[in-house]
């Protein structure tokens, strides 16, 4: 495909085009040889692949519109888009991150109505859609639905002969003190568990089906004890030090320095394509979730990844056929081939998706890609943003040290209570 030279505005040029509201009037919407512009903010588009994916899937069977990037980046997405909604800006198609970030936009009225397109949908074929029904009416589509598994660098794992494919969360404190190796700056942690309270809260409420906007959080005490138990052995970097240095999971894991990091299906994307540059040679492979109890089922959390229509699109037209694609079974295809989880499956997207070069397609690893349940890590309400905040400022108290676990909890409930309740 063509590709112009504004194809991608870098995260530089985005952050300036909020400055001025981008996408506004004084930009062409059509290229010179007269293809209809439609403009899609997204974040770090050089190592997100499906994004790539998906425009190039669309613009070969739409050639009379050019999807140009507004690239921005990651850490300062939900903040721009914001800023951008709020001072008016046209921008025809918004990456929904997370469901709590389309909640506020949706109720907010900054979004086109989609709902004659959820009607036309095989809603037996979509996961991740019921989240985005705001008292039955629909604002964006979900194209992917992420869950979280436990990834494992095989060297390290295998040979001490542990069964991955039913771990309780005590199996996996045991496996990873066990792995734990070496000292200094030649240590390999048993497992990585990166700084987000999702990590521990989200899991809990998963597993213990506790609800995270109650202001009850009692349910957090056993996944808090086994996260500060694994950091006081040693079997896991300290939260202090992964947050000053701003480690990232994937870095750490593709390094070699860490035996499982339970993660987003996400990273499998990632590693696929840092092994095929050459970035990595580890050998890896994807195991369910450990649970709290082996009853045989897995239970893990996760988030759909949505396209949503700007209100005050220029193209609406042009911004809705490329976000009724995206989310079809052709967007499904595209994303599948490189290692992404679409939100429509079926039998013909998951054989494209084990066939990437260099996907496990193992026993272990399939069973980690069907689990029984997926539990929504957010519940959608007008009070998440709020309550994420608390629970994410007392989580990083916990997990330095700067508060028990017991502590932490109270002040969770109190805040919460008291602050947004």
């Amino acid at each position: 495909m063509r590709k112009t030279p504004a194809r991608a505005l870098t995260a530089a040029v985005a952050v300036s085009l909020l400055a001025a509201g981008c996408g506004g009037g004084g930009e062409s919407a059509t290229t010179s040889d007269g293809r209809t512009v439609v403009k899609i903010a997204l974040w770090n588009y050089d190592t997100t692949p499906e994004f790539k994916a998906l425009i190039d899937g669309f613009e070969a069977e739409n050639p009379k519109i050019d999807v140009q990037p507004v690239d921005i980046l990651a850490d300062d997405y939900a903040d721009k888009v914001t800023t951008m909604l709020a001072g008016g800006d046209s921008t025809d198609v918004l990456t929904m991150k997370n469901v709590t970030d389309y909640a506020r936009y949706a109720t907010r009225g900054q979004l086109k109505s989609l709902d004659d397109d959820v009607k036309a949908l095989d809603k037996a074929s979509y996961s991740g859609l019921e989240p985005f029904d705001l008292d039955g009416h629909y604002y964006a589509m979900p194209y992917r639905q992420d869950f979280w598994v436990l990834f494992y660098n095989k060297a390290l794992v295998e040979p001490a002969g542990a069964d991955l494919s039913k771990l309780t969360w005590a199996d996996y404190t045991t496996l990873a003190k066990k792995i734990t190796q070496g000292e200094g700056t030649s240590k390999v942690y048993g497992t990585y568990l990166q700084t987000w309270r999702s990590v521990v809260q989200a899991t809990a409420a998963a597993q213990t089906g506790g609800d995270l906007l109650s202001g009850d959080y009692g349910f957090f005490k056993d996944q808090y004890a086994t996260a500060l138990d694994l950091q006081k052995a040693g079997a896991t970097m300290p939260f202090a030090t992964a947050k000053s240095q701003q480690v990232t999971y994937k870095t750490i894991f593709e390094s070699g320095k860490v035996g499982m990091v339970p993660m987003g299906s996400w990273l499998a994307a990632g590693l696929l394509e840092d092994k095929a540059q050459g970035k990595t040679d580890v050998d890896w492979g994807m195991a369910p979730m450990p649970q709290i109890t082996a009853d045989g089922r897995t239970t893990t959390f996760g988030s759909p990844t949505a396209f949503a229509v700007n209100k005050k699109a220029r193209r609406s037209a042009e911004a809705e056929k490329f976000v009724r694609w995206a989310s079809g079974p052709k967007g499904a295809e595209a994303i599948a081939k490189v290692g992404v989880v679409p939100s429509y499956t079926g039998d013909a997207v998951m054989k494209s998706y084990f066939a990437v070069k260099g996907m496990p397609s193992d026993d272990l690893s399939r069973k980690a890609m069907a689990p029984d349940a997926v539990k929504l890590e957010m519940p959608v309400s007008d009070k998440s943003s709020d309550i994420d905040q608390i629970l994410t400022e007392e989580h990083e108290l916990v997990m330095s040290g700067e508060k028990s676990a017991e502590k932490g909890i109270e002040e969770m409930n109190k805040r919460v209570k008291s602050e947004v309740q």
